[in-house]
């Protein structure tokens, strides 16, 4: 029989002597999300003064690692990121990181296929091995397992707060794949911050969408303040019997559960589970997912896979979007050359949506923002603006919709799709979005005025 304490102790050591396998101009890939080290990360930041050029590839960022935080860290450390937050866009600011374009369910295949580069070092956070010499990867188990299987070394750092996430697959290391073990200093997971109440635009726009949504029907929310009122409005709804397939799993999941309506029954695959690759949230989130066969754990090329998605009968996504032209072209990640966030699953839920059996994409926005001088701006504009990254084509969106309204903009000439488009912008601003459209010569004279 295995003695797996006995592994455990062969290979348990500090954090300060974990790190010392790291070298100058390695790549090291930090766990994803609530799964980045603590104390590892700490004492490779203790270690700055004797490193240059070492490339540290994260994703999600809930806080500051340590290492960027080092005096000179940018000839020490770069940060290279799958997604930005606001720790990311600050450290972006600073010349310390760097976003890496992605459709988020290739990630795996880059690592196995060498596309990425390569892994020297892979540390993260874990929960407490089990009797049978596992450890898991918490609410995280997205591209993990790739991650893994490429790494020259890896480093656990086993956190006992960490919730033990149940799943299909890759969702676990074992002891026999694990170089060394540091027993970290057991913080609480880290929460995201809520996106606090829902606006009145963010009802309008939830309460849209929701009327759409049949019973039966198998749920991808996305993160921001919309799809959060979209939760909250189904668990006061009649619906009953949703399921779940999402790329991120947060507290609305949780509330809409407690409120009776996700049961998963009348999902085709997966049945009566809420299947996601990554969670972030409050505590009651982690309370939730920890040991709940409820809960499936999966590898991000398994969630995010458009062909998975498209087996869901009346599969619903929705997500968030940052602007739109008139050509139907969806910004959802940066802002003119500034990135804000990243190109996440969207595009992988928008087409597995609508090659879903009765399938519907929802792609939402408030029709205009504030700028920092308090000027109301529209989302809606004739051309997106110089260095906004197209997230989703004009050719993929399916529903679009603000507070004024929701259009179907599948299977349209390009003069049908601005006359829709327009009629969701702010009433303000329609007749310039029309002279605009005009000499695009996207407007025809028998168009609505």
């Amino acid at each position: 029989m295995t003695d797996y304490q006995e592994q455990y102790r062969l290979k348990l050591t500090t954090a300060q002597e974990a790190v010392k396998c790291v070298k100058s101009g390695d790549w090291v890939d930090y766990g994803h999300c609530v799964g980045m080290p603590v104390a590892l990360d700490k004492a490779l930041a203790a270690r700055s003064e004797e490193l240059y050029d070492v490339n540290v590839r994260g994703s999600i960022c809930l806080w500051i690692p340590e290492i960027m935080k080092t005096k000179d860290a940018a000839s020490h450390f770069t940060w290279n990121s799958w997604h930005f937050t606001g720790y990311g866009r600050k450290m972006a600011q600073m010349g310390l990181a760097y976003y890496m374009p992605i459709r988020y369910s290739e990630i795996p295949r880059y690592y196995r296929d060498g596309n990425a580069s390569p892994v020297n070092v892979a540390m993260f956070q874990v929960t407490p091995m089990d009797a049978n010499g596992n450890f898991n990867f918490g609410p995280s188990p997205s591209h993990m397992m790739a991650v893994c299987e490429t790494a020259d070394v890896i480093i656990v750092e086993v956190n006992k707060n960490m919730p033990r996430c149940l799943g299909g697959a890759e969702c676990d290391i074992p002891i026999s794949m694990v170089d060394m073990i540091v027993e970290g200093e057991n913080p609480p997971i880290a929460e995201m911050p809520s996106a606090g109440e829902p606006s009145e635009i963010d009802r309008k726009v939830a309460e849209l969408i929701v009327e759409e949504i049949p019973d039966g029907a198998c749920l991808q929310l996305g993160i921001g303040g919309m799809p959060n009122a979209v939760g909250a409005l189904i668990a006061q709804s009649d619906l009953k019997d949703l399921g779940v397939h999402t790329e991120m799993l947060v507290d609305s999941y949780v509330d809409m559960f407690e409120a009776g309506k996700i049961t998963g029954a009348k999902k085709q695959i997966d049945r009566f589970r809420m299947t996601y690759t990554f969670a972030a949230g409050s505590k009651k989130l982690y309370d939730f997912l920890d040991n709940n066969p409820t809960c499936m754990g999966a590898p991000v090329d398994y969630t995010n896979d458009d062909r998975v998605i498209s087996k869901l009968d009346n599969f619903i996504s929705i997500n968030n979007v940052v602007d739109v032209d008139l050509f139907a072209q969806i910004g959802a990640e940066s802002a003119g050359y500034r990135q804000i966030s990243g190109a996440g699953g969207q595009l992988d839920f928008v087409l597995g949506a609508y090659m879903s059996r009765g399938g519907k994409s929802f792609l939402c926005m408030s029709s205009t923002f504030r700028d920092k001088d308090g000027t109301i701006r529209s989302r809606i504009k004739p051309t997106l603006d110089p260095g906004t990254i197209v997230t989703d084509t004009r050719a993929n969106v399916h529903f679009l919709v603000t507070e004024f309204g929701k259009v179907n903009l599948k299977g349209l000439s390009t003069w049908q799709k601005a006359e829709r488009i327009i009629s969701i912008a702010h009433p303000d601003f329609r007749d310039e979005l029309i002279r605009s459209a005009e000499k695009m010569n996207i407007w025809r004279r028998s168009n609505k005025r």
